[in-house]
């Protein structure tokens, strides 16, 4: 049985986690100092680096800090930065969590700054461990999907293993996201098709036509050296594979960060920039993605990987399913899953795909995942711009 922690506006989180958030790179020592006091607690850090942020690295820090899994929040301030810190705490409050701010320049300093977040943080954590428990099933969870570290077998075994997993809990009334659309390239007419309206459909090709101007003017495409040394030989190789993780089910919307799906089914997530492009390469970084995902309300994540990922998350809980057996028996402290079972005959695709699903249920009633118990909590947060989605994006609702 999954027992959640209920939140003020009827979410349900499977982790019950005290977020230190700091809003500046400047303020990111005071913050580590804080969190790293309460190793092995559910005490994570994110935060923002940029001196400006933009819409979209506000929008971010204001999803992440009232996702279902967060309990209470601390925020840390330099002080100086643009980061509207007042607006954020009050937003944090309003969503009926305990929240704080500590501003460096008027609390003393570095050493008393520590000194008083430690001590906020030991009260929040005490004070959340009250939060009511209420009963979850599939149907209540959230769940992203990204791939890593890819080679051959993370489309042979690993990504059709997920995509079964996908369809699983698509068919019991979940939210599944599947997103890298910089992967997705010559896709795009299946996903049309699999479109739960033609008009839905068009938003999907016009969002994988913005992806491939993105990369060609960026003259990059998300293929690295390490993708090839794994075996894959094109990014419609790679992006075969990546596309298997999304499973059979029809596509019920189109998504972009910080959206959260408004109801059960499969969902596409665009993670590339509106606009003219002026943010570098797009997705650098898995745990960008991951941070998007989470942002979208993602209680947990599926990470493929072929070639070898050690990264986890702060706040949801990630599940590494490895698609080569050799990496996985090399790595198994860092893998949850071995889908290369497929490769050498040990477990149909089927089976894996169930595993997987039996897996999220676990990890959401509280079992740690591999990266957990390893005390992972990468997270990056970089600048983007995107415009809202519409109304064709998410059909049937007003």
């Amino acid at each position: 049985m999954i027992n959640g922690y209920l939140r003020q506006d009827g979410r349900k989180g499977i982790r019950n986690t005290v977020v230190v958030a700091y809003l500046v790179e400047c303020a990111r020592h005071v913050a580590q100092e804080i969190t790293s006091r309460f190793r092995g607690q559910s005490v994570h850090m994110i935060g923002f680096p940029g001196c400006y942020p933009n819409d979209y690295a506000s929008m971010m820090m204001r999803r992440l800090c009232t996702h279902p899994n967060v309990g209470a929040v601390l925020l840390v301030s330099l002080g100086c930065e643009s980061m509207d810190r007042n607006h954020l705490l009050a937003e944090v409050r309003a969503s009926g969590r305990s929240a704080e701010l500590i501003v460096i320049q008027s609390s003393g300093g570095t050493r008393r700054s520590i000194e008083a977040g430690a001590d906020w943080v030991l009260d929040a954590v005490t004070q959340i461990s009250t939060v009511p428990r209420v009963e979850m099933t599939a149907a209540d969870l959230v769940v992203g999907t990204v791939c890593g570290g890819s080679d051959t077998t993370s489309g042979l075994a690993a990504n059709p293993a997920m995509g079964v997993a996908f369809d699983l809990l698509v068919a019991a009334g979940g939210r599944a996201i599947f997103e890298e659309t910089g992967e997705l390239i010559g896709l795009e007419h299946f996903m049309a098709e699999r479109a739960v309206t033609p008009a839905l459909g068009e938003e999907i090709l016009a969002c994988m036509r913005k992806t491939e101007d993105y990369y060609r003017t960026m003259g990059q495409s998300s293929f690295a050296v390490g993708n090839a040394e794994g075996g894959l030989t094109t990014i419609e190789e790679k992006s075969l594979g990546a596309y298997a993780k999304s499973g059979q089910s029809r596509i019920a919307g189109l998504i972009k960060p910080g959206d959260i799906p408004p109801h059960g089914g499969l969902f596409l997530l665009d993670v590339i920039p509106d606009g003219e492009v002026r943010f570098g390469f797009p997705n650098i970084n898995d745990n960008m993605e991951i941070a998007e995902l989470i942002a979208c309300g993602s209680h947990l994540i599926l990470f493929a990987s072929g070639r070898g990922s050690v990264v986890g998350s702060a706040i949801s809980p990630v599940i590494k399913v490895c698609g080569n057996p050799r990496t996985y028996r090399a790595m198994t402290d860092d893998m949850d899953v071995n889908a290369g079972a497929i490769l050498e005959n040990e477990a149909t695709l089927d089976e894996v795909g169930h595993d997987i699903f039996e897996l999220i249920q676990d990890v959401a009633a509280g079992t740690p995942t591999k990266s957990e118990q390893l005390g992972h909590q990468e997270f990056i947060l970089g600048y983007k711009y995107f415009t809202p989605i519409g109304p064709a994006c998410l059909p049937g609702v007003a």
